[in-house]
């Protein structure tokens, strides 16, 4: 090189923040420490508590209360989330709320662990950890692209690998671990294994205090979905012709939120019929382990063969994640789109719905056999996991990407959190099911043994077949794709404020 030659710089490689190692340690203990307690709580919650002595003229109100208290603890832990990250973005910051919230959770550990021989003190627990595990769960993810800034946006998708990876490690260690721990050493060592490891969890979040990037908060944001409906619909005296009724509060709040608040509503639509799907897809983790205890458990693959505990069966719900993901990603959709069939996303909720009856149709055929004195082999269980973790591929993704890419950048945290409330709804629905065969209401005496699914399956039909008459009528709008729509009515009314 002469000296005339001028140098150019090498471009600067982009570091991962220091703190990404805390918050992906913190994210995998939290998660084995949720899913942990959750693969043998039902079983527990029977054995235990409700039918004790295994006697069959209490087995399905048994079943039926351990059910209900499984899916209205899942109620909790998922109704938590969107006013945890309300809390933290108008008055403590995300750094604050996940650290004291996670006190509160191990606490609620704590409590399961000393309670396992006494039911009130135990559902004090389970309250206490659906508390914590929701209070933070909006509040984690998104402190996760907090840590980012120009310098390094461009590894942000492969940090949000890295934590759907610790996602689903802790999960499925868990469930292999914690059903093991309780058939071998009892339910206090089984509760208690996950609340050290979200103490443990505690301690890394707590480490990496120096090195977070702490957005502070922000205070209460008028401009929100809440107080902007309740001026819509108290004000709807001035909407004028051809208005909607959201559009009389673009006189007092932006104009641009006002149109993410009606893209919100339309998101709410499509959701409403995922609603059918997480009616039914966390008895995967309740029901179908009840199920199991009953199977044929013995595994022989020629080579070897061992038994599969009743609370290890939902591992299978992962593994089959892990494969399927890239499976529809990078086969499946874009086999179908080459033929000329696109896989929008209202086409994947749709075939997503009709795969999850399915997957209940296998286990009514199941719990049958079982329900006549029979022990079918695990391997349907294992057929029903793998149809409904396909479903999980085709709703639960394909509803969060939709949520994404049908709401503004302002509305996105909101809609997350409407995701989450969704999944609360659909575990009250099954919980107040389980609360009607429970007390032997008159219309529940006729869900008794396979009836059950098949009440299930009639429910998700009715949402398929409207859905069907209904998704073409949607009105639809991609932010992505086509973000400036309004500009000139916006900057209008801006104009006035």
């Amino acid at each position: 090189m002469t000296k005339d030659t001028l140098a150019v710089p090498a471009e600067k490689k982009s570091r991962f923040p220091k703190a990404v190692p805390y918050i992906i340690g913190n994210e995998a203990a939290e998660r084995f420490s949720f899913y942990g307690m959750r693969s043998i709580l039902t079983l527990f919650l029977v054995n235990q508590f409700f039918n004790p002595t295994n006697n069959p003229a209490l087995t399905e109100q048994a079943n039926a209360h351990g059910n209900k208290l499984h899916h209205l603890f899942v109620m909790v832990a998922y109704a938590l989330p969107f006013v945890g990250g309300m809390i933290a973005d108008w008055f403590t910051g995300k750094y604050k709320l996940i650290l004291y919230v996670s006190l509160i959770y191990c606490l609620g550990h704590f409590l399961l662990a000393t309670f396992d021989g006494g039911l009130t003190g135990f559902e004090i627990g389970l309250l206490v950890v659906a508390i914590g595990a929701g209070g933070i769960k909006s509040c984690v993810s998104a402190n996760v692209g907090d840590q980012f800034d120009a310098t390094n946006q461009d590894l942000l998708s492969k940090v949000y690998g890295w934590f759907y990876f610790s996602i689903n490690a802790g999960s499925m260690i868990s469930t292999v671990a914690i059903p093991w721990t309780y058939e071998h050493f009892g339910p206090r060592w089984a509760f208690g294994i996950p609340g050290i490891l979200m103490a443990l969890a505690t301690i890394i979040f707590f480490s990496g205090r120096k090195k977070y990037v702490k957005v502070p908060p922000q205070g209460v944001n008028r401009n929100n979905m809440v107080f902007i409906t309740w001026y819509a619909l108290t004000h709807s005296s001035k909407r004028k012709p051809g208005q909607s009724l959201l559009d009389v509060a673009k006189e007092s709040y932006l104009p641009e939120r006002v149109e993410g608040v009606k893209a919100v509503y339309r998101v709410m639509v499509v959701f409403f019929f995922a609603l059918a799907f997480w009616a039914v897809w966390d008895q995967c983790l309740s029901e179908w382990t009840l199920y199991a205890d009953k199977m044929d458990r013995n595994i022989n693959l020629g080579f070897t063969s061992f038994t599969v505990l009743p609370g290890q069966l939902s591992t299978i719900n992962t593994v089959f994640l892990l494969l399927f993901i890239p499976l529809f990603n990078y086969v499946i959709y874009p086999w179908f789109d080459k033929k000329g069939l696109k896989t929008t996303p209202l086409r994947r909720l749709g075939t997503g719905l009709i795969l999850t009856a399915l997957s209940f149709v296998v286990i009514g055929f199941t719990h049958k056999s079982i329900e006549h004195g029979g022990t079918p082999s695990i391997w349907w269980q294992v057929l029903a996991f793998m149809i409904l973790s396909a479903a999980e591929v085709l709703v639960s993704i394909t509803g969060l990407e939709y949520a994404y890419t049908h709401s503004p950048k302002s509305m996105k945290s909101t809609m997350t959190g409407i995701w989450f409330l969704v999944v609360s709804f659909g575990n009250l629905i099954t919980a107040l099911v389980n609360g009607q065969i429970e007390s032997g209401g008159w219309w529940a005496r006729n869900l008794r043994g396979a009836n059950y699914e098949w009440f299930f399956v009639a429910f998700i039909s009715v949402f398929i077949i409207v859905f069907m008459i209904v998704s073409p009528r949607m009105k639809e709008r991609n932010y992505i794709t086509d973000p400036y729509v309004g500009e000139n009515e916006i900057a209008a009314n801006a104009e006035k404020l």
